[in-house]
């Protein structure tokens, strides 16, 4: 019998959620993900102080250093898969839509420096409403962008309308929401599968833009365990840690396609004003989100601190 991971294949692109280089070529993903906190992570191995030392020598500034190993990392990833490697944007830029489209141009050149088509690069932007606009200006550029920090259906409609590339819905952080908010009287097996709230919610987000037959991709991210993996089997992309992956290729067993198709509706174009209040009005979405932001932010910092 073939493994959940070889089944998988079958109905999802896999996509590798890592910063490790290694653990890239082991995996052979289609396509990877990397944010501030995975090459913080990587940057710490001693393997990789070469690659840094090297990215960083010549730059004018810190912010320029940081984007320099960013993508310095995202090129050697891209040496080891076919596909596109997802890049970020500093989350410190999160509100601010000029700034935003500023850096995502440098780090496109930066990568068309080295040869890489921007073809091949997704930028990675918070899903804010400035994040959306942004991306709007980018996609019209040919500079194709992942929303990421993605928690709830308004920002899935509004990068949608905007043309973006590709959306990630953050399935493990609004699992810890709910699981979090109820405390003691949360109850695991309940919340399984289809019925697991961060599952729930990219089901919600491929029926509305699959319906509407929405050309941005959807992929499912931040997992948990392999349960909500196999619970989203036929979206677009998932893009899997490394120990996600290893359980799910040393596991054998079917993988049914879960995500077939959808009904036709239309999709509405919010404005600012609804859009704003639709994720205030979500507590999870809302509080998610900023904490992501806050978190991605303070791993870019740390990250420039070793750059000095």
């Amino acid at each position: 019998m073939a493994s959940l991971l070889e089944g998988l294949k079958r109905h999802t692109v896999i996509v590798a959620d890592t910063g490790d280089i290694e653990a890239v070529e082991r995996w052979q993903p289609q396509d990877a993900t990397t944010n501030p906190s995975l090459i913080l992570k990587a940057s710490e191995l001693p393997r990789y102080q070469p690659l840094i030392r090297a990215a960083a020598a010549g730059a004018h500034s810190v912010p320029d250093k940081l984007d320099r190993v960013l993508v310095a990392f995202g090129v050697e990833i891209l040496k080891r898969i076919p596909g596109r490697v997802s890049t970020e944007v500093d989350a410190r830029l999160s509100f601010d839509t000029r700034a935003t489209v500023e850096r995502a141009r440098r780090l496109i050149a930066l990568y068309e420096a080295q040869g890489i088509a921007r073809e091949r690069v997704l930028i990675k932007i918070a899903t804010t409403w400035e994040g959306v606009r942004a991306a709007e200006v980018l996609e019209q550029e040919g500079i194709h962008c992942n929303m990421t920090l993605l928690f709830c259906t308004a920002q899935a409609l509004a990068a949608a309308a905007a043309g973006a590339t590709l959306i990630s819905p953050f399935v493990g952080r609004i699992y810890d929401w709910y699981k979090r908010a109820a405390g003691a009287s949360w109850d695991e097996a309940a919340h399984a599968g289809a019925n697991d709230p961060g599952v729930r919610s990219v089901h919600d987000i491929y029926a509305r833009l699959k319906g509407a037959g929405c050309r941005t991709q959807i992929m499912g991210a931040s997992f948990r365990n392999v349960g909500q993996i196999l619970a989203l089997a036929g979206c677009d992309l998932l893009t899997i840690s490394p120990d996600l992956l290893q359980q799910l290729a040393a596991t054998e067993g079917d993988v049914p396609r879960v995500l077939d198709g959808a009904p036709q509706v239309a999709l509405p174009r919010l404005t600012e004003a609804q859009f704003r209040w639709q994720l205030n009005e979500n507590a999870m979405a809302s509080e998610k989100l900023a904490e992501g932001i806050r978190i991605f932010a303070a791993d870019a910092v740390k990250l420039e601190s070793r750059l000095h």
